[in-house]
Formats: structure tokens, sequence, C-alpha cells
């Protein structure tokens, strides 16, 4: 996402060359956010005032200005560089600075502040380290601040700087900062960040920023300075996964073919071998060249020059990566985004998709959702307007390469380009974890559009352990698809009988099957767990999850559960990739049910011992539409065993 804006990635292009401390220091990127007049600007001015960052001439325009204002010298012009920010008192830009002090460089983004320049925000953040949110410590915490929170967490921004400003102004009170970081805690528990940091400042005095207040010897934490020195980067910076998207062919001669890009995570070395995207093809690495001549490795962030064994085919868009960590070329994704466009988003239409260097046509082909990022819920909606960020699902022309974005920031984002007239109209985090979209190897949590809430299926504060053998690597060696196929129905309906059958079938085909049976799970994993509504749907849980493990393992899994809930099966259906998810309702008449009773459940419940059994005295709720349905009173076990095998052996 640091190709949003064009003119904003070349000020901070220009702002990283430019600084030329010594080498081997790390940069630390970024943003700034708070409400109108809290005082971001000053902060940064204040921070290369204090840190002497500023070069002569600036400070001469700065007191010239001062002195035709009538006024003393205002730090907040240091980034308020535009005529028209100065005249209206406010930042509407994204201003870029940087600086360094002997143990780290900087990127600064100073983002606006209010509501309708969110896609600004978006912008200077997208690839922030750590931001910055502005509090004034007279005003509390309003809502614009803990909207700029949120979409630093949305962003996946992993440190969090809560700095309380202004304090001069409230007697440099240890009260009121403790009652603010009191009441910002609640809120800040619903954050995905790895840290967060509360100071206490007065950016215009100086209080806190380079050096430590004399006038609050109650704080014995660090300076803002101290703290953006120290704080550790790259947390989620990814080392692991090699993406190399191929920007250009070099062929200088008959006997030179080398593929020019960026690494934008990973390494490679030479000797290393590779797979090339889309086709798939395995290659080899025979050097690595770059303006400095040829180097043994390349890491991320290098700009350098492959090339590879083979005479293969490679144009700018594809990519190469390495077998054991590759991801899932798809045309289907779903995504986190943000309108960025004063027309609305029309659902449907075809625009420019550019992710990493492929560019490829796209249309957004379902809006579920939109935030609230004031109150951090989601509502159903139909389409984005400007500034508006929202759950979408996008399908592209041609096959693309993404990673979550949580875990590849380079390759799980994108952005949409209008055609007409070649304006950048959104930006998007493809959310994998979040929608269960091809490819993920991260924990689930989805937005369900009911009421607003978001489910999330992932134990807090625990660490994700990514699978050691991806599933795409079992499944090749398998030679077929994982696919997960869940019987429901009343009991009696028939739902094992077929089970056992379809999964004989499958094991004859040399298939890797397994079968979970409600009965089996009620006699181990779920054998704590009662018929109550929320027990059944605890059980349906469960079982959701342990399909999901095997499923993982590249297998067929069949199910065979009564799971009368529809909102049960929903939340099992989205644990898995579209069209790897086959519903199966089984059904006979009532008469038959009775006539089979295996389990004489209809006989107790005739007694009265039984006082709820689905289908006799609680409703076993239908599925929706485009799910299979087998009457076993018309059709024998075999007649609908092929039906089902016919079914996914088609989608697969």
């Amino acid at each position: 996402m640091d190709r949003i804006e064009n003119k904003d990635s070349q000020d901070e292009a220009v702002a990283g060359s430019a600084i030329t401390t010594g080498a081997g220091m790390d940069l630390l990127r970024f943003t700034t956010a708070g409400s109108v007049d809290d005082g971001k600007s000053t902060l940064i001015g204040r921070l290369l005032f204090d840190s002497k960052s500023m070069f002569d001439d600036q400070l001469e325009a700065l007191e010239l200005s001062a002195s035709n204002r009538g006024e003393e010298v205002n730090l907040a012009l240091v980034t308020d560089g535009l005529r028209a920010e100065r005249e209206q008192g406010i930042t509407i830009d994204v201003a870029y600075r940087y600086f360094a002090t002997p143990r780290r460089k900087f990127i600064i983004a100073d983002t606006p502040g209010h509501e309708q320049y969110t896609r600004n925000m978006v912008t200077g953040a997208s690839s922030a380290d750590l931001a910055i949110v502005l509090i004034d410590a007279r005003k509390g915490v309003l809502t614009q601040s803990r909207r700029h929170a949120f979409l630093s967490s949305l962003l996946q921004i992993p440190q969090l700087v809560v700095a309380i400003n202004k304090m001069d102004l409230v007697n440099y009170s240890g009260d009121r900062f403790n009652e603010i970081v009191r009441e910002f805690r609640p809120f800040s528990e619903k954050l995905d960040v790895d840290e967060i940091t509360f100071i206490p400042i007065s950016a215009l005095k100086g209080d806190n920023i380079v050096h430590r207040s004399k006038s609050m010897p109650w704080y014995r934490g660090d300076t803002l300075l101290h703290h953006l020195e120290h704080v550790q980067v790259g947390t989620r910076r990814n080392d692991r996964d090699f993406r190399f998207p191929v920007q250009y062919v070099i062929r200088p001669d008959q006997d030179y073919r080398g593929f020019a890009g960026r690494v934008e995570s990973g390494m490679v070395a030479e000797g290393d071998s590779v797979v090339l995207l889309p086709s798939g093809q395995l290659s080899t690495v025979i050097s690595i060249d770059s303006p400095g001549g040829p180097l043994a490795r390349a890491v991320a962030g290098q700009s350098v020059i492959l090339r590879i064994a083979d005479e293969m085919d490679l144009s700018r868009g594809d990519m190469l990566v390495k077998e054991d960590r590759a991801p899932v070329p798809t045309t289907r994704f779903r995504s986190v985004l943000c309108w960025m466009n004063s027309a609305d988003l029309v659902p449907g239409r075809v625009y420019q998709l550019m992710h990493t260097t492929r560019t490829v046509s796209a249309v957004i082909s379902r809006v579920h959702d939109r935030y609230d990022a004031n109150t951090y819920a989601s509502e159903p909606a139909e389409t984005l307007a400007l500034n508006e960020i929202g759950h979408v699902e996008v399908e592209t022309a041609a096959p693309v390469f993404p990673d979550d974005y949580k875990r590849n920031q380079a390759t799980g984002s994108f952005i949409l380009i209008d055609p007409d007239t070649n304006a950048t109209v959104a930006a998007g985090m493809i959310r994998m974890d979040r929608l269960g979209s091809p490819g993920s190897d991260q924990p689930h949590a989805f937005n369900t559009g009911i009421n607003g809430e978001t489910e999330t299926l992932r134990s807090p504060r625990v660490h994700w352990q990514p699978w050691n053998i991806r599933r795409e690597m079992r499944e090749k060696r398998n030679g077929h698809p994982a696919h997960v196929v869940w019987l429901t129905g009343v009991s009696g309906a028939g739902k094992t009988t077929i089970a056992k059958t379809l999964e004989n079938r499958f094991w004859e085909q040399g298939m890797q099957t397994m079968l979970l049976d409600g009965d089996q799970l009620r006699h181990g994993l779920n054998g704590d767990l009662g018929f109550t509504p929320e027990d059944r749907t605890e059980n349906i849980r469960r079982a959701g999850e342990a399909a999901r493990l095997f499923f993982e393992q590249g297998a067929i899994v069949i199910c065979a559960f009564v799971s009368p809930i529809r909102s049960d099966r929903e939340r099992v259906r989205r644990l898995f990739p579209d069209g790897r998810f086959t519903e199966v309702l089984v059904h006979c008449s009532p008469e038959t049910l009775h006539e089979r009773d295996p389990k004489g459940l209809y006989r107790k419940a005739r007694e009265g011992r039984i006082r709820s059994l689905t289908g006799y005295n609680s409703p076993h709720e239908p599925p929706g539409d485009g799910v299979m349905s087998i009457d076993t009173n018309a059709v024998s076990s075999e007649e609908a065993v092929d039906l089902i095998y016919q079914r996914i052996i088609g989608s697969g």
C-alpha cells in the first residue's frame, strides 16, 4: 500500500534518500494522528527543533513567516507546508518529514485529523511501524481519538503511542493523565496492536518530547524521542515468505536474461529453487545482480536482478517464490477496502486492480458491510462512499498471488484505479484470516453481518502458530484437493449410512479421508456437553474446528451431524474456502423416521422420556438456496452417494 498516492510515495522516497547517517542504522516509519488542534504539527516541529534536525534556512523561513503574521515562531508550520493549510488552520494533506539521531533514522507521516480525510490517514499510515495518537489533556478521549486508534489497528500498525498533549494547560496534573489512561484502556483492549505506550507531553513547551519534563516528576517513563529510538521495529516484518514480483525483463544481449524487481519479503540466495507464478514451473536461481555488483543473496527491500537456470516465459506482474511457502494464485478474495473517490463504489463495475507489479481487471462483486470507525462496529452495506471502509469480495479477470495483509503487507495490499480517469479510487487490505479465503494459514475471524457483530474464532493474546506443512503441499502429494462434506438432518434420515458409504467410495479411489460422526464426538471431544441450545451450538463449533484440522491435512472430511441450527452450519461453512464445503440436507418423511428409529429416540420422545428431539418436538432449520438435498424415501444410499460423489469430483 506504499503506492496509494504517487505524490506521497515520492515525498517519502525523497525523504528516505536524503538521510545520510551512518550505515547499518535501522529506520522507523511512524505516523501522527489526532483531532483538529490536538497539536500534531506542533509535536513534529518540536521533535525536529529540539533534536536539532532542522536546517538553517527552514528556521529562517519560520521566523520570517512569524514576523509577517506578528506572532511567535509557530513550530506547526514545519509540517503545514501548504498555504491553504496555514490559512485554514488545519492539516489537509499528508506531510512527510525526516530526521535522524545517532541511534536511528525516522520518516514521519503527519496525517490529517478530520473524519473527511480518512483516506489521507490510510495513505500516510499504510507503511508505518508505529502510530502516535494525540489526545488533548483538556478534552480527554474523543470519538476521533478512538477512530484514529482503530484505523491504526486496522492497518496492522504494531506499536501505538498515546501522547496526552497540552499537559501545561491542566497544570501538569498526574491525576488528569491517569484519568485519560483509564478512559482509553477499555477501548484499547479491542485493538490488534502489539504494544500501547502512554506518554504525557506538552508539544508547545517541549515537555517529555526530547527532554524530560521537570514539571511532571510523577512521570518516570521514557520521553517520546527515547521511546522512538528504542522501540522494536520489524515485529511484523515477514522474513520467511520469499516474494519477488517481476518489474522488468532485462535482456541487453542474447546471452543475458534477467528479471528485475524488489524482494518484497523473505530472502533468496544463489542456488535456491524457486517457483514461477502463475505457471507453477520450477527453476533455480543462478545469479543475483545489483547496481553494486553480484550478490550471494538478497533480502527484503533490495532491488536486484535475478537470473534463473531455465529459459522460461516471465513478464511484468509474474512472481518468483519458494515452493514450501508459496501463495495460492486466485481470482477471488475478500478484503477490507478504503474508498477514496468522491463517486460511490459501484459493485460490478470494472476497475483496474494493481497488486504488487501485476495489473488486472477486477470487479467488486459484493459489499458485505462497512465500519463505523467511531464505534468499532459494522453495519450491512451495498456500497461505499468517500472515506468509508468496509468488507468486500473482489473478483479478478486473471490470477493474483496474495497473502493475508497481516502476514505480508506488501503482497496483502492492492489499489483500485478508475480506467476512465486513471485516478486511484480505493486501497485494499486482503484479509484471508478474517474471511477464510483460499490459502490462509491464519486463525479465522470474520464479520457475520448480523446486528453488526464481529465473530472472532481465535484466542486473544495467544500467538498463532502457522501450519508446519501447508495444505497445498499435502494436496499435491495426495493427488486431490481437500474438501468437507457436511451431512445434516434429523435422526434416522440416513446421514450416517450415506457418510460411511461415501467414505468407502473415496477410500477405494485412493483418496485421503476422515469421517466425523456426531455420536463419536459426543463420547470423546464433546463428552462434557449436554443438549441445551448453548451446548448444541458449542458441539457444532467444535465439530467444525475438528473438521478444519483434517481439512488442513489435505483430507476429504465427511461429517454427519444433526446440526439443526442454520447459523451454526453457516459459521462452520465460513471456516473453509469457497468451493471446498458442500452441505447436504438428508431427509425423509416423518413416517419413515418413526419406522426406522435406529436409536429408539422417537419412541422415547413419544413416551415423554425425551423432552426436546429434533424432528419430533424441536425443529430442524432448513438450509438456504444452493444446498444439495437428498430424499432417502426416493433414492437409495448408493444412489445418494453417486450424486454427492459427482458433485464433489466436479467441483474439485
